[in-house]
């Protein structure tokens, strides 16, 4: 793996505090200098950082957050409103896979596994989202038209299936699935659709799906889940 993953995996420094590290010239591989994107073996290679042996490379940490409506999904935001860091754990290297948009609930991946969730967001995964969404409008003719599929101003919308069931007062809940994670891609389908969206919530994430999680809590992703996720990421285009 490359230097700077190593380094967040020991718990020594973000990725990006890492690199930082090794430009400074304070870390050492077999007693040179490392150097940015360097690739190490940590069963073989010693590695030290300002003279000290780092510690042993902690497993990869796999979260699932039940994102709330008004949470950024961003490590920081200058106008300091609330983020998804301040419900997740602390964990060195720690980043979000994919992301939800300040309105949108629900399903949200966190892990230290930088090369794996690369691999689950990039289109030969197929990674299915599945998003409910609290809509008023004609929401049959709306699945049928989706079905059909959606052309938007980036390209059409890879609809894998979509449904809806009246819940009252004229709203529906209005669920679909796709395949891609385009900017507020849900929510510009609905707008193609004619709906009007009051809420929207993933329910699903690949095989992760919200379960009975808190809004605002965590969980760890189970080891069968994590076995599915692995097995899109690897699957052959």
């Amino acid at each position: 793996m490359r230097i700077h993953r190593a380094l967040a995996r020991a718990g020594v420094a973000s990725r990006r505090s890492a690199e930082e590290l090794v430009a400074a010239g304070r870390v050492l591989v077999n007693g040179t200098a490392a150097s940015i994107g360097q690739i190490v073996d940590l069963d073989h290679d010693a590695i030290t950082v300002d003279g000290r042996p780092i510690a042993a490379p902690v497993p990869d940490q796999w979260i699932v957050l039940n994102k709330p409506a008004g949470v950024m999904t961003t490590r920081a935001d200058p106008r300091g409103r609330p983020t998804v860091f301040d419900l997740v754990p602390r964990i060195p290297g720690l980043t979000y896979v994919g992301r939800l948009d300040l309105l949108t609930e629900g399903v949200l991946l966190f892990t230290t596994d930088g090369a794996l969730a690369h691999e689950l967001l990039h289109p030969r995964a197929g990674l299915e989202r599945a998003y409910t969404a609290t809509v008023t409008g004609d929401a049959p003719a709306a699945v049928r038209a989706a079905r059909r599929g959606v052309m938007l101003d980036d390209g059409p919308v890879r609809v894998a299936d979509a449904e809806a069931s009246p819940i009252g007062q004229g709203r529906w809940a209005f669920t679909v699935t796709i395949t891609e994670g385009r900017r507020r891609e849900v929510r510009r389908l609905c707008k193609a659709l004619g709906l009007f969206v009051e809420r929207l919530v993933r329910i699903r994430f690949g095989p992760v799906g919200i379960g009975t999680l808190p809004v605002g809590r965590t969980r760890p992703v189970t080891a069968r889940e994590l076995e599915l996720l692995k097995a899109l990421a690897h699957a052959p285009a």
